[in-house]
């Protein structure tokens, strides 16, 4: 008998296996809403032997930080689709808004994963590409923002990092519903995004006289 699996228990061939624990550990997390799970129960949930999920994931926390990458891994997809290259910086960046409160808000346990420390380790998980592929998005549609002259002249890192700081805060506040009306009014995903773009983006005049000088 193969060691991945038990009498009565699926055979997994040519990586299914591992597929098959993701994707049971991603239904357990969006259904038990954390992560409070075992290795066992994902084991067991998948159909294979106990010992199955550590022929690649060598703990709980190697699968957890699986998950939060493939969160990040998302997100980027998720704003990419959100990039449409017939229009401006600023409206391309109010699209990209919205389309991270959304993955947060379909996405909440999910979402606090990717940024929880039984994720793994901050600044290792946020050195891998596929956790900073979604801030580069940013990145590089504000560095197009300033050539073209929408967006102010400044670091476009800093700019990105106040989009994170930004975008992080409002979709944390509304996965955990504390964005309520008596406190912060009725459009106050709306008007904080306003406020933020009114910071990055050049008025009309400034932004013609820019765009004259980067022609």
């Amino acid at each position: 008998m193969p060691p991945d699996v038990d009498a009565g228990h699926k055979t997994y061939h040519h990586g299914d296996l591992r597929r098959a624990i993701i994707d049971t550990a991603l239904d357990t997390l969006q259904e038990q809403q954390g992560w409070q799970f075992t290795l066992r129960e994902i084991a067991r949930r998948a159909n294979v032997s106990h010992s199955a999920p550590y022929r690649h994931f060598p703990d709980k926390a190697a699968l957890l930080h699986e998950l939060a990458l493939i969160g990040f891994d998302r997100l980027r997809d998720e704003l990419a689709a959100a990039i449409d290259s017939t229009r401006d910086a600023p409206a391309v960046l109010r699209a990209l808004a919205y389309a991270h409160l959304a993955f947060g808000q379909r996405n909440p346990d999910l979402y606090r994963l990717m940024f929880a420390a039984d994720a793994g380790e901050p600044t290792d998980i946020h050195r891998d590409p596929r956790t900073q592929a979604p801030f580069l998005l940013v990145v590089d549609l504000l560095e197009r923002g300033q050539q073209a002259g929408s967006i102010r002249p400044r670091s476009a890192l800093g700019q990105a990092t106040a989009c994170w700081a930004h975008l992080h805060g409002l979709t944390m506040l509304a996965i955990d519903g504390r964005l309520i009306r008596e406190k912060v009014g009725d459009h106050a995903i709306e008007d904080a995004l306003t406020t933020l773009l009114d910071g990055l983006v050049l008025g009309d005049a400034r932004a013609r006289k820019a765009k004259a000088k980067n022609a």
